[in-house]
């Protein structure tokens, strides 16, 4: 007998085993069909809020969550309602099964259906009929999940699963979609109203039938109250609150940003994620977003947009707008121009007045030349078309004049200016096989909006440019582009001038801008860039096939909505303003751009307050006409006060200072006549004369008077010039003026003008006339 127990043991051992090998292999066959991991997609703002979202291959809208996400609340309405014995029956219930199998057998009909939350799991990805096969195929597939998975697993395909109405699947896109919260914050009303919906989402939808879901969700707080698992006063708390829910919409916020953050999960073949998080102020990206709406809604046709902030302590895009509006296709709504590369045009100056200033070319107001001046064929003119003669390096930068910027440029060098910004992070796209040349810093590359944003960034953070990031786990990538103190003086020549004895006053809250405008070549684009407090913006506007807009320009269009985008940065933490200790005030001379300190009074002619960088007080760079000494020694004669040469007449010795030969045609009337090197005296001046007396304007002599002719009211002024050598430039009370074809120029202002004329070689002569008003004016 024992051993035919023993027999009987062994067989069903085997036959268990048996079962057991051949439910795994039918297991293996026939797998329950789990999420493939093409579930949607969808970007998130840096507080979890949804920016924009993508369906997935079934054409529902998810927002993966874990229970750990969720909260505590709709989980026990959740299980209290629709399955209190979850985490301890096998995937079945028998008591609950056969309870239904009575109700059917007695009624003829379902009256409950005994089903699980795994058995719903398992209906949700393997729909079924309603019939016994259809029950037992749930049931089996039901044991075959809790087989495979755990229960917070299988509680979590529920949650991000289970029909919520129309295309929105799952507890967190219901509770965003619907109630404009995460799920994380529910009440205990909307916990029960959630818990409930899946029982029939179309019928009980709460932006259609609120009165429906009220009925039902009342039904699971008094199921909960029941079961004790919710007190009376709860449920009676939670009967009060209405259900108020908003009509489905999509996310749109961001989306070119969201479409390059999908763009590039996809290329790392990361299938199974299925929401991205970035850095992303909800709040700020839909403030610049509505920004950009309005100000495209007064621009031509075809015309876009693109704006970026950066938090300039982290990096992190704070606000990212591609184009103007998303919606509107003429405009290039799926062009990003954050990233498309386009001319910058002076946008790049601050790094190149910043690496003078670290080179120890310049200090914050030495003396540069705005006039005509050709450097190899090369012959740069300003936007305003006139010249300034002599400005400091602030006001050159402040006011983006371009024969200044080429100049230094020259002197130290195009392609090791490349290479710096190379190295920061902002590459100049040139033509293949070109090399870099001075057209550089007027906008004779490319860059991206991304790239100048990031480049700025090194204003605010110690002259360290850096890439901005876009999601939180982005590594942090700086580069050096300037030193500290040179970053703090441009920064603070493009906030207020960058005079040290310009008082500095931030209050209120508000955060100064130092901002930089450009125009490219043809008025393609327009930009503005800058950093405000801790914040880099920028913005670009004009076409995205590169199109020209006549009359748009940097001043105009983009930096009113620059300022607008800054007045909306937050200000709750202002990073401090500390001046590094490179950095110190000086006064300093012109002609000579020394120290006033150590400059005699005679040859300080003007005095200016500068800020110097690690005590470098570089004089001013002789011209490029003369290449001698600024500071001179002259003879003058004592009765007439003309300059003569030793051994002619009773000449005696001064020490002075002279002006770049440029800049003579700016300084009669500007510069008092003490100060002023004399004329010769006659016969006294050294053999060959001046190399200004053989260049005249010929047709009109000083003081002359013109009036315009009967019946017109201009006057018609033939230019004319003797002695000239190469192009000449002509001038009209200090702005540069050009004649027609035939040499003519015409006047409409009345009263007294200057005309100049300058040559390459430096040499220049000047007039002054006065125009009479027409008849009757």
């Amino acid at each position: 007998m024992k051993s035919v127990s023993a027999a009987w043991r062994r067989r069903i051992v085997a036959g268990i085993l048996l079962l057991l090998a051949a439910l795994w292999l039918l297991d293996r066959i026939f797998p329950p069909p789990l999420p493939s991991g093409d579930d949607g997609f969808i970007v998130l703002a840096r507080d979890g809020s949804p920016l924009r979202a993508w369906p997935g291959s079934d054409g529902a809208w998810r927002y993966p969550v874990a229970p750990a996400e969720v909260s505590p609340r709709y989980i026990e309405a959740l299980l209290g309602y629709e399955d209190r014995w979850f985490r301890w029956h096998p995937g079945v219930n028998p008591a609950s099964l056969a309870r239904a199998a009575w109700q059917w057998a007695t009624t003829g009909r379902i009256v409950s259906g005994g089903s699980t939350l795994t058995m719903q799991v398992a209906r949700i990805l393997e729909p079924v009929p309603r019939t016994p096969a259809g029950k037992l195929r749930q049931i089996v597939r039901a044991l075959q999940l809790e087989w495979r998975l755990s229960k917070d697993d299988i509680l979590t395909l529920y949650l991000n699963h289970a029909p919520m109405g129309g295309i929105v699947e799952g507890v967190e896109m219901a509770s965003r979609a619907y109630l404009g919260k995460p799920s994380r914050d529910l009440s205990h009303a909307e916990a029960a109203l959630l818990a409930t919906l899946p029982r029939a989402p179309s019928r009980l939808r709460p932006d259609r039938a609120a009165q429906a879901a009220q009925t039902a969700r009342d039904r699971v707080l008094a199921r909960l109250e029941h079961f004790g698992i919710w007190s009376p006063a709860v449920v009676a708390d939670a009967r009060i609150e209405p259900v108020i829910a908003q009509k489905l919409q999509g996310a749109w916020l961001a989306p070119l940003a969201a479409e390059r953050l999908r763009s590039r999960t996809r290329k790392a073949s990361t299938a199974g994620l299925t929401r991205v998080a970035s850095t992303l102020d909800r709040e700020l990206q839909t403030t610049v977003e509505r920004l950009l709406a309005d100000r495209a809604s007064v621009l031509p046709p075809r015309v876009s947009i693109a704006a970026l902030v950066i938090d300039t302590a982290t990096l992190e895009v704070r606000a990212y707008a591609g184009s103007a509006d998303f919606s509107d296709n003429a405009r290039g709504a799926h062009v990003d121009m954050v990233r498309g590369v386009r001319s910058p045009g002076s946008t790049l100056k601050p790094f190149l007045y910043a690496m003078a200033l670290d080179d120890g070319l310049i200090h914050s107001e030495s003396l540069l030349i705005d006039a005509p001046q050709a450097f190899g064929g090369y012959q740069p003119g300003n936007f305003q078309a006139d010249f300034s003669g002599p400005v400091s390096v602030s006001e050159a930068l402040q006011r983006s004049l371009n024969v200044p910027a080429v100049d230094l440029l020259d002197q130290i060098g195009p392609a090791r200016f490349a290479a710096r910004l190379r190295d920061a992070g902002i590459p100049p796209r040139i033509a293949t096989g070109e090399q870099p040349n001075l057209s550089l810093i007027l906008g004779g590359a490319g860059v991206t909006l991304e790239e100048l944003v990031g480049g700025y960034r090194a204003l605010a953070a110690g002259g360290l440019a850096g890439k901005p990031r876009l999601t939180p786990e982005a590594p942090v990538e700086e580069t050096r582009l300037m030193s500290e103190g040179a970053a703090w003086i441009v920064r603070d020549i493009l906030e207020g001038g960058g005079h040290p004895d310009r008082p500095f006053v931030e209050g209120g809250g508000t955060a100064p801008l130092a901002w930089k405008t450009g125009t490219s070549f043809g008025f393609r684009d327009a930009w503005a860039v800058g950093v405000s407090g801790r914040y880099a913006l920028g913005v670009w506007l004009g076409r995205p096939d590169g199109t020209p807009n006549p009359g748009f320009f940097g001043a105009n269009v983009a930096a009113p909505l620059l300022k607008d985008i800054a007045a909306a940065l937050p200000r709750d933490a202002l990073p401090p303003r500390d001046r590094p200790a490179t950095v110190q005030p000086v006064d300093i001379c012109w002609p000579l751009g020394t120290a006033a300190a150590e400059t005699p009074a005679p040859l300080c002619h003007r005095r200016r307050a500068a800020w110097s960088l690690a005590g470098a007080v570089p004089p001013t760079r002789p011209d490029r006409i003369d290449g001698s000494s600024l500071r001179q020694t002259v003879w003058l004669e004592p009765a007439s006060g003309l300059r003569t040469v030793p051994g002619c007449g009773h000449g005696q010795p001064r020490d002075t200072a002279r002006w770049p030969t440029l800049l003579q045609p700016w300084l009669d009337g500007w510069l008092p006549a003490d100060q002023r090197i004399p004329d010769w005296q006659p016969g006294c001046a050294p053999t060959g004369g001046t190399s200004a007396a053989t260049l005249r304007i010929v047709g009109l002599s000083d003081a002359s008077r013109l009036r315009p002719a009967p019946h017109q009211r201009h006057v018609s002024l033939q230019l004319a010039v003797r002695g000239a050598q190469g192009p000449v430039y002509w001038l009209l009370d200090g702005q540069r003026v050009v004649p027609d074809a035939g040499g003519k120029l015409l006047l409409n202002e009345a009263g007294a003008h200057r005309l100049t004329v300058m040559d390459e070689g430096g040499r220049h002569h000047s007039v002054r006339f006065t125009v009479d008003a027409p008849p009757g004016i």
